[in-house]
């Protein structure tokens, strides 16, 4: 019996055609496979080869996957090692473009394939489908995180769970395939495109990041729901279109890598985590004492540190408390709270550092105290002990600054309230070492939070999205509008609490030091406003003194303060602004647009700059670390119901009289001229990862 194989052409052009010859139908066969591991790995390599077509012999592109190959698999191969280690890692996550000539069949397996390359192009007989459900299994190489992605959910679920293939003009219309083109023209059309892809002409989309064509999670869920009671009445004894439905919206859910997750340098490194068993925390504040919440109640032993005794005593009570609220409300028994609690032991020095595996210093944003401490620990630490910081504005590099162990440094950013909200930022520099990482999202599984992997910059990844948000805030306040009205305008929009309440939760000088580093990094960006300056000299600080934007009563309920106006006029004052009569009669539309547009247009840097993987991170971010409401997707998804060239011609207007705040970046401006989706951008660098 013939052995299945691929052959490689290298075009003139810089075009590697790649053809997969395996008859009748050109299966996918280990063989095969094999074949095109080699193939692609020399067209990588190659420095005269562009781009890459992917085709199959004789008018097929591919049949599907070889199910006779199952018996064949190496016993020692881990699962998921085609779809991950070869399709996702080597095919779509490559430096250089594919594009798929599609003609005759690309079915299962095959259509698979193609859905890995950043475009494809048919021909109209063609026809390309996922008839797994049909042998009584389920696509095995991704299909069913790609193809939802592309088509939409409901026309996914359709070809899915009714095995439904596409003719070629049909694949177009919903998104599957890129252009339709007769057998003659197949070859140099996909060479064309993909050359296109290379010069920036074309979107080169990585397929599995897609999130434009997916529904908000709500209505995600409807579907889902929907389609198993379908499922059910159709064939009620058959189990595997419910687990291929459970499989879509894990992916949907947690991300299209939730079992096939991979971060740049790191997770495919084959790395294990170690065992994390003892966490220090420096600082028994409001952040530490719910770091140290967060990490008891997940059963880790927890050393706090603190300055002296009364400041220890307070921060121990804070978790009580924490604990307490806990049983309360019924979610914890009193047996459990005594076991948990005693999880926790309080000391006033670096001694018992020595049994941590891991060290978060959450102290308040003060660089030349964190230096401080990041350099007592190097020396009371061993060697392989983490030192994170819970920073949320404050470069790594200048924390571990007096350090020789910047390997060991990262960042580890909760939320306030850290054992309530469910985000986790890990924050590596290019000398943070992987294995650092893998243990940090170890122990972001173990505490059940969902964490995202970003680069090293002032505000990292989800503060910096949003610090326009606040410098807008206080721009539109010294130019006419009412504070007040800001924070409901925008509780009315969704979000939990306005810019002006959530300034008193976290506090005034909290406020003051990420200014500071903003004004530092970013001037061009920054509103200069006197307001919380001017409010800190009269000693209002925020909730802790029951005194900042808003006045609060013993019970911490805020109502608005009647003397607001007068620090108002001493800000404006300052600043010398004449006021701008049209920003007061901004509708409330308006402002949402005002304040949110400059959060996209920061979060397209982070994109650009490698500082993010993808926008769906962002959007994830937005919503489960500054509560962006999760019915609008995000904030990304939010902003393509726009479309990118709405908000660069708003935020290009607004910039002619306003300035710097408002000046749209050019990843956004590309973005808009080429009719793209926000939400399906992903990072062309990842340069800080």
């Amino acid at each position: 019996m013939a052995r299945g194989s691929t052959s490689v052409e290298v075009r003139r052009d810089g075009v590697a055609v790649i053809t997969v010859s395996n008859p009748p139908v050109n299966a996918l066969s280990l063989d095969v496979i094999a074949s095109l591991q080699r193939d692609y790995g020399e067209a990588l390599r190659r420095s005269d080869v562009k781009a890459i077509v992917l085709t199959g012999a004789k008018g097929r592109f591919s049949g599907g996957f070889d199910i006779n190959a199952f018996d064949k698999k190496p016993k020692n191969e881990k699962p998921g090692y085609l779809s991950i280690d070869f399709l996702t890692d080597i095919v779509e996550d490559a430096p250089k473009p594919s594009v798929a000539a599609i003609d005759g069949v690309a079915l299962g397996g095959g259509l698979e394939l193609a859905m890995v390359c950043h475009a494809r192009v048919s021909t109209s007989s063609a026809q390309l489908g996922l008839p797994e459900l049909q042998l009584g299994i389920i696509p095995g190489l991704g299909g069913t995180q790609r193809l939802p992605r592309l088509v939409g959910l409901p026309k996914a679920l359709e070809m899915l769970l009714m095995s439904k293939p596409l003719k070629g003009v049909e694949a177009h219309k919903f998104g599957l395939v890129d252009a339709v083109v007769s057998a003659d023209e197949l070859i140099s059309t996909a060479c064309s495109w993909a050359l296109e892809i290379v010069e920036d002409k074309r979107p080169w989309f990585r397929s599995l990041h897609r999130t434009d064509r997916l529904p908000a999670l709500e209505e995600t869920k409807k579907i889902l729901n929907f389609a198993r009671v379908q499922a059910q009445k159709q064939s009620a004894s058959l189990q595997h279109p419910l687990v291929c439905i459970d499989v879509i919206e894990e992916g949907i859910i947690s991300g299209p890598r939730a079992g096939l997750m991979k971060i740049p340098n790191i997770s495919n490194l084959g790395l294990t985590p170690r065992r994390i068993h003892k966490v220090a925390i420096v600082g028994g504040g409001l952040m530490g004492s719910g770091i140290a919440t967060a990490l008891i109640l997940n059963n880790l032993l927890v050393i706090l540190k603190e300055v002296n005794e009364q400041f220890l005593d307070a921060g121990i009570s804070r978790v009580k408390a924490n604990l307490q609220s806990l049983v309360k409300r019924g979610q914890m028994t009193k047996e459990d709270y005594e076991n948990k609690f005693s999880l926790l032991s309080g000391v006033l020095d670096y001694e018992q550092f020595r049994e941590a595996d891991v060290v978060i210093e959450a102290v308040i944003e003060d660089l030349s105290l964190k230096q401080k401490i990041f350099a007592d620990l190097e020396k009371y630490c061993h060697s392989n002990c983490i030192l994170a910081t819970n920073t949320s504005t404050i470069d790594l590099h200048l924390i571990g600054q007096k350090t020789s162990c910047q390997d060991r440094i990262a960042g580890a950013h909760f939320f306030s309230p850290a054992h309530a909200m469910p985000l986790l930022e890990i924050i590596r520099t290019h000398r943070t070492s992987s294995q650092v990482v893998i243990d940090l999202l170890n122990v972001a599984k173990q505490i059940r939070k969902t964490p995202i992997v970003v680069g090293n910059c002032t505000g990292f990844a989800v503060n910096r999205m949003f610090f326009p948000f606040t410098q807008v805030a206080y721009f539109l306040v010294d130019y006419g509008l009412d504070v007040y009205h800001i924070d409901h305008v925008i509780t009315k929009f969704g979000m939990p609490m306005g810019p002006f309440r959530l300034a008193d939760l976290v506090g005034f000088g909290v406020a003051i030091a990420s200014r500071k580093q903003y004004l530092q990094s970013y001037p061009e960006r920054c509103y200069k406003s006197m307001l919380i300056q001017i409010m800190l000299e009269e000693n209002r600080t925020g909730e802790s003194s029951r005194k900042g934007f808003y006045l609060y009563d013993d019970k911490r309920k805020a109502s608005p303060d009647p003397e607001m106006n007068k620090y108002i006029e001493k800000s404006r004052s300052m600043a010398s602004i004449v006021q701008d009569p049209k920003l007061p009669k901004l509708t409330d539309d308006e402002i949402v647009e005002m304040m949110l547009f400059p959060v996209v247009n920061e979060a397209c840097r982070l994109l650009d700059e490698g500082v993010a993987m993808k926008a769906s991170d962002l959007d994830v971010a937005s919503i489960m670390g500054r509560g962006f409401p999760s019915y609008r997707g995000g904030v990304m998804f939010w902003a393509d119901s726009f479309g990118a060239k709405y908000i660069y011609d708003r935020l290009k207007d607004w910039s002619k009289y306003h300035g710097g705040i408002f000046e749209p970046y050019e990843y956004l401006s590309t973005i808009a001229r080429q009719g793209l989706s926000l939400a399906a951008m992903a990072d062309g660098a990842m340069s800080r990862l």
